[in-house]
């Protein structure tokens, strides 16, 4: 995770620290490139906080650890920049392999989980990367459990296909502590397994569905499925 680890939102499902960010650490991107290298990591998944108070939303910092680490495979898992494009273009024009942008929930519960974001411009996020560069692989997640029904994640699907999203991973919501809202349902694996189903079934390349799935869940080894695709990066792994 880089540009700090305070958010300068508050959404309700989520554990970060909620205050003001430190300034930027200009020197973050060569530690990242040096961690990987001791760590010996062939894919790497960079995300962050939400910097709202950066002008750029910190876009041009995720360029620079992409930049750091362009002989790796690299997935970003960004936020929404606040509805700047020209800043999403940057991170689109370094090229990394796969853009994240999680959706979250349903549209319905957004004032309630995502109060300061907008589910319309998280859809158009992920539209607009495939529409500026259809080699990058689009990536979306989001939890059940925080009140939604079946036939909102059945079209919640139906929206990320709409707007070109290749990767959807759904896994089971669960409070970081009693302070976070309760979980409402908690989803039988057979149901996951119907979201799987359905998405593919309308045409996303890889849905990856269940209790424990996160959004870097078996990261490397659906990217690896999907590289045969042409949509995806024509780049390949080596052992």
């Amino acid at each position: 995770m880089i540009l700090g680890n305070q958010c300068t939102r508050n959404c309700s499902f989520c554990a970060i620290s909620f205050s003001n960010p430190l300034p930027v650490d200009g020197q973050e991107p060569e530690k990242i490139k040096e961690a990987v290298k001791k760590l010996g990591l062939l894919y790497v998944v960079v995300t962050s906080v939400t910097r709202d108070d950066l002008l750029d939303g910190g876009a041009n910092h995720f360029c620079c650890v992409i930049e750091a680490l362009k002989n790796k495979v690299v997935e970003v898992l960004i936020p929404d920049f606040q509805g700047n494009w020209d800043a999403l273009q940057k991170v689109i024009d370094a090229k990394p392999e796969v853009i994240n942008h999680n959706i979250e929930t349903v549209a319905r519960l957004y004032s309630i989980i995502r109060p300061q974001a907008n589910f319309m411009r998280s859809l158009e996020l992920i539209r607009r990367v495939k529409e500026q560069n259809s080699q990058i692989c689009t990536k979306s997640g989001f939890m059940v459990g925080l009140g939604e029904v079946d036939e909102e994640v059945f079209n919640l699907l139906s929206r990320l296909k709409e707007h070109q999203t290749d990767i959807v991973t759904i896994g089971q919501y669960l409070p970081p502590t009693r302070r976070h809202p309760k979980v409402e349902r908690f989803v039988d694996p057979s149901i996951f397994k119907k979201y799987k189903e359905f998405g593919e079934k309308i045409g996303i390349l890889h849905v990856e569905a269940g209790p424990f799935v996160r959004s870097s869940y078996k990261a490397e080894e659906i990217w690896k499925k999907l590289n045969a695709y042409k949509n995806c990066h024509p780049m390949s792994l080596q052992n």
